[in-house]
């Protein structure tokens, strides 16, 4: 590692340099402007080991140097010794206010020299070390949860795959979904992560259909009440599906696939419950879910102009949905139609 040198008088720093060579693995580098030191400083931050620095200097003193040092990006840890008078006590402390580390006294001693900077460049070669080796474990932690988070997505399109055998716009519609569920969440503030887990999550959210047969499932009419009854049991049939994982994401599905249907008013299914009784991931993921059913072509129905389901949603902000979560719907509209455009496309 480098031991930067810095004073006004060459000569010093030929002293210095000199009592630095027996010291292992130290480089030392002299200067006698402030400026320049500081510029190579700011080019060479992570070889630099340690910086010794006099106090009286033309341009800059060596506590203006300190201060500078430590605003350096990537430079609060390096040790900092400033060269001072033993008689010099209230300068010291002002060095130390300013981030010097220690201090060696005038006339110099070079045994005091190698002993202090060599001290000093363990200490710098540890920090460096466990600097390198926490950006190397969360390189690694990132990798590895990179890997799982592959796994996941994988296993939920292998899921939602078998799904799309019985619904043949099960893919679209989910791919549909999860676009407006991000509207919605960002416009309610969740944050990019949160967001990435819901929309992962609500693309589960009809795995249930799996269990309901197709005589009921593709019926180009009007479900009886028996078929009603049995088409509904598909929003407790997905929570048992993927109850009980130790994944984020397949736990928040489970949460969906129960919830979806449920309305603001208390009058869905399964369990009728009110109001914010509800998860928010399912009512996020009922005003989606509807608009899609609603501006798409099902077997028994023609699909809905846009506004008319824009429409359909505002009118039922307090009885079938969350007045906050259709508010944040709406004030996405832009990027909702942009989804619709893109799935038509």
């Amino acid at each position: 590692m480098l031991a930067l040198i810095l004073d006004d008088s060459e000569m010093n720093n030929l002293l210095i340099m000199q009592a630095l060579k027996p010291v292992a693995d130290c480089e030392p580098v002299a200067f006698t402007c402030p400026v320049t030191a500081l510029d190579f400083l700011r080019a060479h931050v992570d070889r630099i080991g340690v910086v010794v620095t006099d106090y009286d200097m033309p341009g800059l003193t060596g506590l203006e140097v300190i201060a500078a040092a430590r605003a350096i990006p990537g430079f609060a840890h390096v040790p900092i010794v400033m060269v001072t008078s033993l008689d010099q006590r209230s300068l010291r402390h002002e060095a130390l206010r300013a981030g010097a580390t220690d201090f060696l006294g005038k006339p110099c001693d070079p045994v005091e020299i190698q002993a202090r900077i060599t001290n000093l460049m363990k200490i710098s070669a540890a920090h460096r070390q466990e600097q390198d080796r926490a950006a190397w474990l969360a390189r690694e932690v990132a990798a590895a949860v990179a890997v799982i988070e592959a796994r996941e997505r994988e296993i939920i399109a292998l899921l939602m795959r078998a799904a799309e055998h019985r619904d043949t716009d099960t893919g679209d519609h989910i791919a549909r979904v999860a676009g407006y569920v991000g509207v919605i969440a960002r416009n309610l503030g969740f944050n990019p992560e949160e967001i990435r887990i819901l929309k992962l999550a609500s693309t589960m959210h009809d795995v249930g259909k799996i269990g309901v047969p197709d005589a009921i499932l593709l019926k180009p009419g009007p479900l009886s009440a028996e078929e009603r009854a049995e088409m509904e049991k598909h929003a407790e049939r997905g929570r048992r599906i993927l109850e009980g994982s130790t994944s984020d994401v397949v736990r928040l599905a489970a949460e969906i696939a129960e919830s979806h249907h449920e309305r603001w008013d208390g009058t869905g299914y399964p369990k009728g419950l009110r109001g914010e009784a509800i998860p928010l991931s399912g009512r996020i993921v009922a005003v989606a879910d509807v608009f899609d059913a609603l501006v798409t072509e099902r077997p028994y129905k023609a699909a809905w102009p846009l506004e008319r389901a824009r429409a359909f949603v505002a009118d039922q902000s307090g009885r079938h949905f969350d007045p906050r979560c259709v508010e944040a719907f709406l004030a996405g509209w832009d990027a909702v139609t942009r989804t619709c455009l893109r799935a038509a496309a």
